[in-house]
Order: C-alpha cells, then sequence, then structure tokens
C-alpha cells in the first residue's frame, strides 16, 4: 500500500493536470480543459487495538473528469494504480449541466 506523500507523483505520472480537492483559478490562471482529475480524502479506516490506532488507513477519491468517454485514459490510470499496487473500486456518472464525465476511483493508502 503506497503512503499520502507518494500519491501525487503517482497521478502526475499519468500526464493529465492534477490538483487536490480543486484547481484554483481567475483571470491570470484559467482552471484546464478537460481531461483533468482532483483527488481527496472521504475517511478512515484505521487499524486499531488497545484504544491506539496502529495504522492509519485513509480512503481517498480520484476524480477524473472527461468531455467524452476515453477509453485509452481510464486504461492508463488502472495500468498506473497496478504498477503501483493501489487497489481501487471505480464508478462513474454524467454530469449533464456541465457535460462532463466524471469517473471516480475509490483507494485506499497509508498516512
Amino acid at each position: 500500500m503506497i503512503t499520502l506523500k507518494e500519491l501525487p507523483a503517482i497521478l502526475k505520472t499519468i500526464g493529465i493536470p492534477v490538483a487536490y480537492s480543486y484547481f484554483v483559478h481567475n483571470e491570470n490562471s484559467p482552471a484546464p480543459a478537460p481531461p483533468f482529475m482532483v483527488y481527496l480524502e472521504e475517511d478512515s479506516d484505521n487499524f486499531g487495538a488497545d484504544n491506539k490506532v496502529w495504522k492509519k488507513v485513509l480512503t481517498y477519491r480520484v476524480e477524473v473528469y472527461t468531455d467524452k468517454k476515453d477509453l485509452k485514459l481510464e486504461q492508463k490510470i488502472e495500468d498506473t494504480f497496478d504498477l503501483h499496487s493501489i487497489y481501487y473500486d471505480i464508478d462513474e456518472l454524467f454530469i449533464t449541466d456541465q457535460d462532463l464525465y466524471q469517473r471516480f476511483y475509490i483507494i485506499q493508502i497509508l498516512k
């Protein structure tokens, strides 16, 4: 299982813009065009005993936004996760008012 420190560098190897939670955008720094991804912490699934946390396990959601279904990008992301032994679950939806596909991967990492 990878650590939180390793996650950003691994996601950057996929080759699309990536940010934690959201992209800061304004006149001088516009938001990226799709495809892009964000990642954020959802919750924890810590391992504990004797009233102590022995392993801090965080659940993260990696959200990928595209303007069309992109099977090659999905395969690249999944290959990257497989290469780094990152277990994932997948879900997907279409955001009608933004005309975007959102595919998200639920992963667990060590803090």
